[in-house]
């Protein structure tokens, strides 16, 4: 997921999406463990893609309000 596309997203769809990364490599690493992972960078691109997002959510909750 791009940067791009994050930026694009609002507050709660950004939150959402950060809990869903969340969701998904948990179960990567479930099955990591259990030996059925095909794909072991899928891990890697999901911590980074919820760096990404809770990067971007953290530079919108420090951005001044418009008033």
């Amino acid at each position: 997921m791009k940067a791009s596309e994050i930026r694009d997203m609002s507050l709660e769809e950004m939150r959402r999406k950060a809990d869903d990364l969340k969701q998904e490599l948990f179960n990567l690493r479930f099955q990591h463990s259990n030996g059925q992972l095909e794909s072991p960078q899928r891990i890697k691109q999901t911590r980074r893609s919820i760096a990404r997002v809770q990067t971007l959510l953290r530079e919108r909750e420090l951005q001044p309000t418009a008033k």
